[in-house]
């Protein structure tokens, strides 16, 4: 399905500045973003529509191949869309980018949620998780210790000292607002205002706690668990609702978004669901076939490699590899099969490899574009 103009995906023209790309990108993003519309596969669709747009709108470099080229100059190594390669700008991508220019711990403060005033919200946190690769292959269940705002036991997290409760605010009689008249030259104009006296928060607290001074929440450590599921990638997040700052005198906790990283694993290359893996194998096991022990995520398994086989063939193992992330099935495993050549012969080696050399009725084909037999 062809692409729209990245242009008209942002709702912009080619002279908007950078600004204005992120601030309409910021707009949609927030619209549109998978934690506002779960399960909305539409939302998804257009939240990634608008990241790949911003992704190429808001560099300079990228920015002037579109210009010249249109989607073509942004394709490949180096190029916006599907970050190189041509390959489909996923969700992952679309997050990460998201994560990286207006992530920071504070998603509240992105979805336009109240940080103060009235509801006290309580400040929404990031932590990362790193995981093997058998973990992510199994799924996983960590215990997390955060460092975080916590409920005053003290107080109860009311922030009034004992024997004291919060009062009603006398100025704006507990709306949290009040109104106030401004007189110009053009007239009278009516606004409303957040209480000087009470913050926005129509209480106010006339003898606060000695432990928290009135805000409710002390600084604490606590633990909590999280599951993985089977699948992820790095740069995904889970998001743990209301885990994070308890709210000020009773308000909202903050969310905790916990963010994938994925480590390097000393036999195994990942691509996507599935995973690659070289094996040495003798020249004489190529020539005459032979069976060898593969390792694999659930142990080893045995592969019989066909006589004649070459160098840097590539042999699937179905359904060895990652599972899809909440989907059925699993990527496969892939055998890259390697030549190895003994660096050190003995006497007898070398006699039958001249012998060898000698008899054999069969050349290596002529040099090529990575021709292998």
């Amino acid at each position: 399905m062809s692409k729209r103009d990245y242009y008209e995906v942002l709702g912009l023209s080619k002279g908007s500045d950078e600004a204005e790309i992120k601030r309409a990108y910021r707009k949609l993003a927030v619209k549109y973003h998978p934690d506002k519309n779960p399960d909305d596969q539409t939302a998804e669709d257009k939240f990634k529509e608008a990241t790949e747009a911003y992704e190429v709108l808001h560099d300079p470099d990228k920015r002037r191949a579109y210009d010249q080229f249109g989607h073509a100059g942004v394709q490949g190594p180096g190029g916006g869309a599907g970050f190189g390669g041509g390959m489909e700008f996923d969700l992952s991508d679309a997050l990460r980018a998201f994560m990286r220019d207006f992530g920071g711990g504070a998603f509240g403060d992105i979805f336009g949620e109240t940080r103060g005033g009235r509801s006290g919200r309580g400040r929404d946190l990031q932590v990362k998780v790193r995981l093997t690769l058998e973990e992510i292959a199994a799924g996983a269940t960590k215990t997390l210790k955060l460092r975080k705002q916590v409920v005053c036991e003290l107080c109860d997290g009311s922030g009034a000292a004992a024997g004291n409760s919060p009062t009603v605010c006398e100025q704006c009689k507990g709306q949290g607002q009040v109104r106030r008249v401004q007189r110009t030259l053009l007239g009278q104009f009516m606004n409303v205002v957040t209480c000087p006296a009470c913050h926005g928060e129509g209480r106010v607290i006339s003898h606060p706690c000695g432990d928290c001074s009135g805000s409710g929440t002390l600084r604490g450590e606590r633990k909590i668990e999280v599951k993985v599921p089977a699948g992820v990638t790095g740069g995904n997040y889970i998001t743990l609702r209301e885990q994070g700052d308890a709210g000020e005198r009773g308000g909202t906790p903050g969310d905790v978004y916990v963010v994938i990283e994925e480590e390097d694993h000393p036999l195994f290359e990942r691509h996507g669901d599935d995973l690659l893996l070289s094996v040495s194998v003798a020249p004489s096991d190529l020539a005459l076939g032979a069976k060898v022990e593969v390792p694999t995520l659930d142990g080893r398994v045995s592969l019989k490699i066909p006589a004649g086989t070459q160098s840097h063939k590539i042999f699937r193992m179905r359904a060895r590899g990652i599972p899809h992330l909440h989907g059925r099935g699993s990527g496969d495993q892939l055998v890259r099969i390697i030549a190895w050549t003994p660096q050190k012969l003995g006497d007898e080696e070398k006699e039958l490899h001249e012998r060898l050399r000698k008899i054999s009725s069969q050349s290596p084909p002529p040099p090529g574009r990575g021709t292998v037999g």
